[in-house]
């Protein structure tokens, strides 16, 4: 049988019974986690079940835990005073344990706030953990130990967002990727709360439709950039409570903005303290045993996707997510680990990479079962996978013989930006390898284009900024300051930036700060830096000082994505090159309604360059970025008419390290 993905892509021929597969082996997965009166949606109700619940009908509350191999378990913490054999609880047949709490017994001692863990017998003996389902865990300030902690506010939050939805689909999906905790500008961890006053503001003001929110779930070191979670069910206790996060995602809601969460269920901190690593005692239990179980490079802990137990905590946590916290999506990060045994360290030079020994099955159906209780639970919300091996079918439904995602991140844009800058001067830039790297995408599978996301930006490496301004970022970004490397630095990333969401999908990221050329890596506090906020924030008074050159970027930013979303630019279909002139390093491409030019070449201004149209008809300019508002030298009259002559071809003023953008117009 021939699934759509196979039908419309030839290459693929050699492989239509593995993708077929694919589709059977979800299919079976599915069917088996619904049964005639339970769904998928109630299955992913773990946290319902699982970790400390309020039953109303036996008026108490109830803690249970999944710990098969466990010997005994002890809830312990203030309302026990911390005994670890006053409170056991009772295992079932299915390796679950329980214990009821009457209300009318405890409820003046086992109350909002207080702190609680579970002790834990097994044949390695007794440790006491938090709970796997726990929804807080704070931090002692003076041992620095993790604990849970009941959370029961007496008034729920005020939802005011009812009836948002993304408008991605109708102006394409703009992505403002940021971390609540080095969002401001003080040397601190920043709070949710003064992220969506302060910052949310800035982000809707440059146009940005979505926010993608790092570091979300709770996590030991604040180093990881939230890679290393330890309590899945945990808003990190660092940046507020609960309720903060939820007003976070209302303000943004009502301010036009979507909230994806960066999700990550392709591995787990290894701490024992913290985490899930051998909770039972077992090295089984939530992951894979021995060295399946362990990714050498990120030093953590890998999921087992074909446990009934890890699929349900793992799914759960998805529509808890969605439901409790209204998230409008999310971007899976790690998807390449996940999707093979060799977690994408090699190299993807042949289809058969995709479909054979190497795929981890398990894997995929966890992801497709994960796209498929999305749209479930929350029928618009946006799924995106963090995949760099180009997988075909990623982002195409499990009946197409897909896996299911809406997006996937063009991770190689970036890594190519790098590359050029790291390697080539300016006069070996190929314009033809620039196309080829920005369009090489797959059919009707949605892709999400950047030019440098929080990884690029990461010390030990360099923003796009850093690498082509460096230290004279530092000394000459006051405005009537001549630098050569400042000015081509300027044009340049404004010209990447143009070229990757004109030209690289269906959608835009942007990390924070990168709209205006932040100077500064990010450096997390640790040992090696005396433990310092300084690289650990965002300086946004840069931009907004009107005697520094960043406030051009910031601008340039801002216009672009005005026409952008004004001329639906992400929502067309895959650009068509027009003119590509490798000598001249120029190419112009149409996209949608607009006319893109692009001159790369770092010296030459060629005064009538000629380059037959799309169209007969007549042509202005829209955005111009030689203009003197964003930075450059206003060599080009912004308001001249263009029109084509009796061979179908316009003669544009074409200045070096330029774009410019058309629009035809009767």
């Amino acid at each position: 049988m021939k699934l759509k993905i196979v039908q419309e892509d030839p290459w693929l021929e050699d492989y239509k019974e593995e993708i077929y597969q694919r589709w059977v082996r979800f299919q079976r997965a599915y069917d088996e986690i619904k049964t005639p009166d339970k769904g998928l949606k109630e299955f992913a109700s773990g946290h319902d079940y699982f970790g400390i619940n309020f039953d109303k009908s036996k008026h108490a509350w109830i803690y249970r835990e999944w710990a098969p191999e466990a010997q005994a378990l002890f809830l312990i913490g203030d309302f026990n005073n911390w005994n670890r054999t006053s409170h056991p609880l009772k295992m079932d047949e299915w390796g679950v344990w329980s214990i009821e709490l009457p209300y009318e017994v405890y409820k003046d001692n086992f109350v909002h706030k207080s702190l609680v863990k579970v002790h834990v017998i097994s044949e390695k003996g007794g440790l006491d953990r938090i709970p796997a389902y726990i929804r807080r865990v704070v931090q002692d300030e003076n041992t620095k130990d993790f604990s849970g902690q009941l959370w029961f506010p007496e008034k729920p939050f005020v939802w005011t967002d009812k009836g948002y939805r993304p408008v991605h689909d109708k102006e394409g999906l703009l992505i403002y990727e940021c971390h609540v905790g080095m969002g401001l500008e003080e040397e601190a961890v920043g709070s949710y709360l003064d992220f969506a006053d302060k910052i949310l503001p800035k982000i809707r003001d440059l146009g940005y439709n979505a926010i993608q929110l790092m570091a979300v779930m709770e996590h030991p070191y604040y180093g990881s950039f939230g890679y290393h979670v330890s309590s899945f069910f945990c808003p990190s206790s660092r940046f507020g409570t609960p309720e903060d996060l939820k007003y976070l995602v209302n303000k943004a809601h009502e301010i036009g903005l979507a909230v994806i969460m960066d999700v990550v269920h392709s591995h787990a901190v290894q701490n024992v303290a913290e985490g899930l690593n051998a909770f039972d005692g077992s090295d089984h239990q939530y992951f894979h045993s021995g060295p399946r179980g362990y990714h050498e490079v990120w030093d953590s802990k890998l999921f087992d996707y074909g446990k009934w137990e890890v699929k349900r905590f793992l799914l759960s946590n998805l529509k808890y997510w969605l439901e409790e916290f209204h998230f409008d999506g999310f971007r899976f990060d790690g998807v390449t680990s996940m999707l093979y045994f060799h977690h994408g360290l090699t190299t993807f030079d042949h289809f058969e990479k995709y479909f054979l020994k190497d795929v981890d099955w398990d894997a995929i159906i966890y992801l497709q079962l994960a796209n498929s209780l999305i749209k479930e639970v929350k029928p618009y919300a946006i799924s995106i996978a963090e995949d760099v091996s180009g997988m075909p079918g990623l982002c195409r439904l499990p009946a197409e013989g897909g896996v299911g995602f809406d997006y996937r991140l063009a991770m190689g844009v970036p890594d190519f930006y790098i590359k050029m800058l790291k390697e080539k001067k300016d006069e070996e830039w190929d314009i033809l390898e620039f196309w080829k790297e920005l369009s090489d995408r797959r059919y009707k599978e949605k892709t999400i284009a950047y030019a440098e996301s929080h990884d690029q930006a990461l010390v030990g490496d360099k923003s796009i900024a850093f690498w082509l301004m460096d230290k004279e970022m530092y000394f000459h970004m006051r405005v009537g300051d001549e630098s050569i490397v400042i000015d081509r630095g300027i044009a340049l990333h404004k010209l990447l930036r143009l070229f990757t969401i004109g030209l690289g999908g269906e959608g835009y990221l942007n990390f924070m700060g990168n709209e205006f050329g932040h100077p500064e890596w990010v450096d997390f506090p640790r040992e090696g830096n005396n433990w310092s906020y300084k690289y650990a924030r965002r300086q946004w008074s840069l931009a907004e000082d009107k005697d520094l050159k960043y406030q051009f970027l910031l601008n340039w930013d801002r216009s672009m994505l005005a026409l952008i979303k004004a001329h639906k630019v992400l929502c067309a279909p895959f650009a068509d090159q027009v003119h590509a002139d490798p000598a001249n390093k120029v190419v112009i491409f149409r996209r949608g309604a607009l006319l893109f030019a692009f001159s790369f070449n770092p010296q030459v201004a060629i005064a009538d360059y000629k380059f037959k149209a799309p169209e007969m008809g007549q042509y202005r300019l829209v955005l111009n970025s030689d203009d003197v508002q964003y930075g450059g030298f206003g060599r080009i009259d912004n308001s001249l008419a263009y029109f084509t002559d009796q061979k179908q071809q316009l003669s544009i003023y074409m200045t070096n390290r330029t774009a410019l953008v058309f629009e035809k117009f009767d």
